[in-house]
């Protein structure tokens, strides 16, 4: 059986969980069946890379992204199979399947009617993108849900699909690679003190993330507590500008406030996660999040907001803490995340429980292996 997954990102071009989950989802794959991947960008070791029509070059970022979505089409040879990841790589999944009459599954990482922010990037192209989401999953033969929550999401957006085609495979971990490690220098070498309490968080500069609300939650953290924040990749520069301020604003309040701007290597995120007394994840839209997972491997505590698939990770109280999140009200929930910090940060000997029970889970409950044959079974069903 021959595999086309079509995707945005692939290494070394990864800057979301998406990509993460196509990276390992493909290493996977490959000892099952034979995949054959198309990535946007330049052709890369694994991959065959695509590029927007240099005739767009001035155009809508939609328009170039459609582009790049027909020039995959036109590369899938005799795939029996086309599975596409995020809105980027959907129309080239949908085009496929109506061009060679192949199914097309779809993995849905977000939804667009669920990220309105996205009209900031993009402009009118939020139209279009929102557009070629919803046709290719009403279209897709089969649509896979990374959590029970983000099933339920799918179906209220768009409900049309028939439930018994949206199926629910969560994301996985490779903690063979995402576990603790000793090593320091990296931290040492940016000022952090690890006598003092760390609270990390490891994410894009996007709404989604909620970044700004746990700078805003970090006036209220106990005085003492370290933030470190390896934040990078904002969607626009308004956004990236609007962090800027507030992150000098809290170093302007407070010590310990450590930004280190930009894309980190993995062992430097090992270092970040593995130092973490508690990790932070205040998004405000999250299907599943890997970053969680990631966190719990290297024996952080988790305090995250309730939305999405993240309480399907992170079990309150046992492997970290949930704080309800309400759009209508963000003071409250940025008091209420401080003061979920501030109790971890209280008792370490509590938050140290917590780290070591969210590895056993990380451990126990998600594997790249158990969600490469569970897609492989997926595709066979639909042949």
């Amino acid at each position: 059986m021959r595999i086309a997954i079509l995707t945005r990102e692939f290494p070394p071009d990864i800057y979301g969980g998406a990509g993460v989950h196509v990276d390992y989802l493909v290493r996977d794959l490959r000892t099952l069946v034979d995949v054959d991947v198309h990535a946007f960008g330049a052709d890369r070791d694994g991959a065959k890379g695509h590029v927007p029509d240099p005739e767009l070059a001035d155009a809508n970022a939609a328009l170039q992204t459609l582009s790049v979505d027909l020039s995959m089409v036109a590369a899938l040879g005799d795939a029996q199979i086309l599975h596409s990841h995020t809105w980027y790589a959907n129309m080239a999944g949908h085009i496929g399947k109506l061009l060679a009459s192949v199914p097309h599954v779809v993995t849905a990482h977000s939804l667009e009617p669920r990220r309105p922010w996205k009209a900031e990037q993009l402009g009118g192209g939020y139209r279009v993108s929102s557009w070629a989401e919803k046709t290719a999953y009403e279209a897709a033969d089969a649509v896979i849900a990374v959590s029970d929550g983000m099933r339920a999401d799918i179906l209220a957006c768009y409900p049309e699909l028939d439930p018994a085609t949206v199926h629910v495979i969560r994301n996985g971990i490779d903690t063979q690679i995402y576990q603790p490690v000793p090593e320091r220098d990296f931290l040492v070498a940016a000022g952090v003190d690890l006598s003092a309490p760390i609270v990390a968080f490891v994410g894009r500069i996007t709404r989604q993330k909620g970044v700004g609300h746990l700078i805003k939650a970090a006036h209220q953290f106990t005085p003492g507590t370290q933030l470190v924040l390896c934040a990078g990749a904002p969607d626009t520069p308004e956004i990236a500008e609007e962090i800027a301020a507030a992150v000098a604003k809290l170093q302007a309040s407070r010590p310990g406030v450590f930004w280190l701007n930009g894309m980190l290597t993995l062992p430097q995120v090992l270092q970040v996660l593995s130092a973490a007394d508690v990790f932070a994840c205040p998004s405000v839209y999250e299907p599943l999040g890997i970053v969680n997972l990631e966190a719990m491997a290297c024996h952080a505590a988790v305090v995250a907001s309730d939305v999405g698939g993240i309480p399907e990770v992170v079990n309150d109280g046992e492997t970290g803490l949930l704080v309800h999140y309400d759009a209508a009200t963000p003071e409250a929930f940025e008091a209420t995340f401080a003061a979920a910090v501030n109790a971890l940060v209280a008792e370490p000997q509590r938050a140290k429980e917590m780290g070591l029970a969210g590895r056993a889970r990380a451990v126990e409950s998600f594997s790249w292996n158990a969600v490469a044959e569970t897609t492989v079974a997926l595709y066979r069903s639909l042949l």
